[in-house]
């Protein structure tokens, strides 16, 4: 006959068990700069993205305004079913 496996239950390990992390060794006034660093670049980086896209949509707006004065490029875009307006 095979044996049952029994489940034991799991040692529960209390605070004081747990090995140390960085956020506990390190002085909270290092941790509240580090934080406040960390925001400051990610503010940074949203500014920079939305500037990024401010001058891409700039440039499309400039081409296509370009393009809407070219007359070959309107002749090629357009649409030729002139029957429709008839």
């Amino acid at each position: 006959m095979a044996k049952k496996k029994r489940n034991m239950p799991a040692p529960s390990a209390s605070q004081a068990d747990k090995p140390a992390t960085l956020k506990d060794l390190l002085n909270p006034e290092l941790l509240q700069k580090l934080k406040e660093t960390s925001e400051t670049l990610k503010a940074s980086e949203a500014e920079r993205l939305e500037k990024e896209r401010q001058e891409r949509e700039a440039a499309r707006a400039a081409e296509q305004k370009r393009r809407d004065n070219d007359f070959e490029y309107l002749l090629e875009n357009s649409d030729m079913d002139w029957k429709r307006y008839k």
